[in-house]
């Protein structure tokens, strides 16, 4: 039975009772980091709220100074390429090497065909930041790429066109030129379909990859002779690498994901008002907004301050840190549930720093954990990661002080007032007599 402890001779706990009553007050002294602390946290309200001020000002000032935030391909716009390499490339040496190029500011990301993690990845999707959303804009940012990539990793023969990369009319032009079929005038479009016939085997069929690797290859395909082959050889070489798509996110796709992105953290925060007003008071629900919305918005100056880009999973990582910050908050506010219960006649004040207090290994072990997490995701996780990891780690130190440091006092603070005001208004009228 839990508690129960065999007795000794005289009716006190026995040797085995003790032994239990000894394992049980390590495993307690375990899980806290502080052994009945009183630390006056309404006290120091007033420094939390400085610091809190100091931190927005600093990055709001940044904000404005630059003109806004930092906003990511995803937002402002610019051209998604498609490309597949013969073997897996490294996406850190690709990125360097796009530097080198002036295409510092691509953003690259594996796609993994199997979608096993750490299996390496032949495609990669580059984005580049460009002005406008006609074909020439498009044109413009898929011939940087490809400059880039040729400057990289080149073709082995040069004066010759990369079949990888070599279009319809191109290589049908050079059959009709060399006529290794010998049609002459009857050719028609024969070599039109031809040309159509090799570039399908090259982009559906040669190696799985979408690219030829051995132009030999292509004497596998129907219709195409030792001959054409030959011409082929003659007229092209075969490269790493092949662009397979190139498609454009203009400014007002950029301009709505944004707007998408503001209402929906707007509608979480919403969601949570209600939720926290329907299972505390209002009041609990608008300081626990607050407290959140305060978080979100010193990131978002953080952010500004080092220059990190506002991306999708940025968002993502904001409304994580929206969910953990609130988390947070409500354990509090649930402790201050249960102790006006059982604290009827404490003052609210030293009620908050109570509960507070009685939280406070809770939070530093969920908090500890999981801020050493994301701190060694930003640290270890790369480039791709270094964003949304570093909106984590931001995050969690600020919305762990805003729980106990800017969403309790407000709640304090409004009682203060309504007990004022009730106070006041009682005072003010006066007694009435009994009907």
């Amino acid at each position: 039975m839990a508690g129960y402890h065999p007795p000794g001779p005289s009716g006190a706990p026995g040797t085995i009772g003790k032994r239990l009553e000894s394992k049980e007050g390590k495993q307690n002294r375990m899980i806290e980091f502080f052994k009945e602390p009183n630390i006056d946290w309404m006290g120091k309200a007033k420094y939390f709220y400085a610091l809190s001020a100091i931190l927005l000002l600093i990055g709001w000032f940044s904000i404005w100074q630059k003109g806004g935030l930092y906003y990511g391909i995803d937002f402002k716009g610019g051209t998604n390429v498609d490309v597949r390499f013969a073997k897996a490339p490294t996406v850190d040496e690709l990125r360097k090497s796009l530097t080198v190029q002036g295409l510092g500011g691509a953003e690259i990301q594996a796609v993994s065909d199997s979608g096993l993690p750490g299996q390496a990845s032949n495609e990669v999707l580059i984005f580049v930041e460009q002005k406008g959303s006609d074909d020439q804009a498009i044109d413009s940012s898929k011939a940087r790429v490809l400059s880039a990539l040729n400057a990289i990793y080149g073709v082995s023969d040069t004066g010759k066109a990369d079949f990888n990369l070599a279009p319809l009319n191109s290589l049908a032009a050079i059959l009709n030129q060399k006529d290794p079929l010998n049609l002459g005038t009857s050719a028609g479009d024969r070599y039109t379909l031809l040309a159509k016939k090799l570039l399908d085997y090259r982009d559906k069929v040669a190696s799985g990859l979408g690219l030829v690797t051995d132009l030999s290859e292509l004497s596998r395909v129907d219709g195409s002779t030792p001959a054409v082959v030959s011409v082929v050889k003659d007229n092209f070489s075969v490269g790493p690498f092949t662009i397979r798509n190139t498609e454009i996110v203009g400014p007002k796709v950029g301009a709505e994901l944004k707007w998408q992105a503001i209402w929906v953290t707007l509608f979480a925060l919403a969601g949570m008002l209600v939720y926290i007003a329907f299972r505390f008071e209002w009041v609990f629900g608008a300081a626990a907004v607050l407290a959140v919305f305060h978080d979100v918005l010193i990131t978002l100056g953080f952010f500004s301050l080092l220059h990190f880009e506002i991306s999708l999973t940025v968002i993502a990582a904001l409304l994580t840190l929206v969910g953990y910050s609130m988390n947070d908050t409500i354990v509090i506010f649930d402790r201050i549930r249960e102790n006006r219960r059982l604290l009827r006649k404490e003052d609210f004040a030293v009620l908050v720093n109570k509960s507070i207090n009685q939280t406070l290994s809770r939070t530093i072990l969920t908090s500890g954990l999981t801020f050493l997490t994301v701190l060694v995701l930003f640290l270890m996780g790369g480039q791709v990661l270094r964003a949304f990891s570093f909106a984590l780690v931001v995050g969690i130190v600020v919305g762990t002080y805003s729980s106990f440091g800017i969403a309790a006092p407000l709640v304090v603070f409004w009682h203060h007032w309504r007990d004022k005001s009730e106070a006041a208004g009682s005072g003010s009228q006066p007694a009435r007599k009994p009907a």
